[in-house]
């Protein structure tokens, strides 16, 4: 395992960390997944208000014993945004009891997704100034924010210097949050990245097509090789279940050097065949269609189209395009049926796409079930 520095915490974490959204079966599949992830050189666990019992399990492995000592590992919890003190002071306090301990090495902003979220932190009275009670008093050592908010969003919340680290999206598939990531890194804030397994693509269970393509290396392991490359990132959330899904996301602890020759032809490989299969209907997320008349998400879907055509994507496409109306701030915008034709987006289209064939074509290949988030 390797670790790094989580910019200006001076924290020093595994370049793996634990994430405990989805291990809430019980307290004894929480305890052992803890303890296998600290035998295999995981310093760092990440929870949150939200996720069920995941605070609550946490707490009760520390109240039962772990084999490292407090001193040595690291925890953070998120709670959201809330527009005052009181409410943000209450949650400290509750999640501190949960978790069996006295302080928090990092607090996070849970879910800064929005400008009226970024209001409510910067307003005078507002939840942080419970927060930085809390750093005063010694309950809580450092605060960041997580998001999934917009590019813009993400950027402004960095710049008001209250924080120092940053939990976000950013991926293969997914680079629109490349300048957050360099900002950050300017302004020495940690990094983490948020499911780059799951959100990153559903990558533990890659379509043959996205396989073959990635051969001999595995979809995931690139993922994580293209993130652990960037010295910029500190860890990566590893979100397992159980035990044993620890296991093949930890093979590449400690190979977070500078991308390898074959690595990068891989890469370049991956980028000709999407150009090659999409020919003139690849978006290149410019964004520059936005803002839309019905609120779709247009380069988000359009995104999701280009890896469902160009690498069989389609499972993970359904399942991200299903969460639109459906996950509020989370993941925000209409689906993609509501487009009336209108015609805004298309002058703004340097590509000269037909925007709204495109929105139609994603609308049938990725309509299936329903999304919701797992917790909330």
């Amino acid at each position: 395992m390797q670790y790094r520095r989580f910019g200006k915490t001076n924290l020093h974490l595994s370049v793996f960390s634990l994430g405990t959204m989805r291990y809430l079966a019980d307290a004894e599949n929480a305890q052992e997944t803890i303890a296998q992830a600290l035998a295999l050189g995981i310093n760092h666990i990440e929870t949150a208000r939200g996720y069920g019992k995941s605070e609550e399990f946490l707490g009760q492995a520390f109240q039962n014993g772990l084999s490292v000592p407090r001193s040595q590992l690291y925890i953070t919890t998120k709670i959201p945004p809330t527009a005052d003190a009181d409410s943000m002071r209450q949650y400290i306090d509750e999640s501190l009891a949960r978790l069996n301990l006295n302080y928090l090495d990092c607090l996070g902003i849970h879910g800064l997704n929005t400008w009226e979220h970024l209001h409510w932190v910067q307003a005078n009275g507002g939840c942080m100034q419970a927060v930085q009670e809390a750093i005063a008093d010694g309950r809580v050592r450092h605060v960041g924010f997580s998001t999934h908010g917009t590019l813009e969003v993400i950027q402004a919340a960095i710049n008001t210097d209250l924080f120092d680290f940053v939990n976000l999206h950013y991926y293969y598939f997914f680079q629109r949050n490349a300048p957050a990531i360099q900002l950050a890194a300017e302004k020495d804030m940690g990094v983490l990245i948020i499911s780059p397994a799951d959100k990153g693509g559903r990558l533990y269970t890659p379509p043959q097509t996205l396989k073959d393509l990635c051969q001999p290396y595995s979809p995931l392991e690139l993922n994580y090789r293209f993130l652990l490359n960037d010295r910029r990132i500190t860890t990566l959330s590893v979100g397992a279940a159980k035990p044993e899904e620890l296991f093949e996301p930890l093979q590449v602890a400690d190979r977070d050097g500078e991308l390898i020759s074959a690595e990068i032809a891989i890469f370049h490989s991956l980028e000709n065949h999407q150009t090659t299969v999409l020919k003139t209907d690849k978006c290149s997320q410019c964004y520059a269609c936005l803002p839309c008349p019905e609120n779709i998400n247009i380069p988000e879907v359009l995104r999701l189209r280009n890896l469902a055509v160009a690498y069989n994507m389609t499972d993970y496409g359904q399942y991200r395009y299903g969460m639109f109306e459906n996950a509020g701030h989370w993941f925000p915008g209409m689906k993609a049926n509501r487009c009336t034709e209108c015609g805004d987006c298309l002058p703004r289209c340097p590509e000269e796409l037909d925007i709204p064939a495109l929105l139609d074509d994603a609308n049938e290949r990725l309509k299936g079930k329903t999304g919701r988030r797992l917790w909330g």
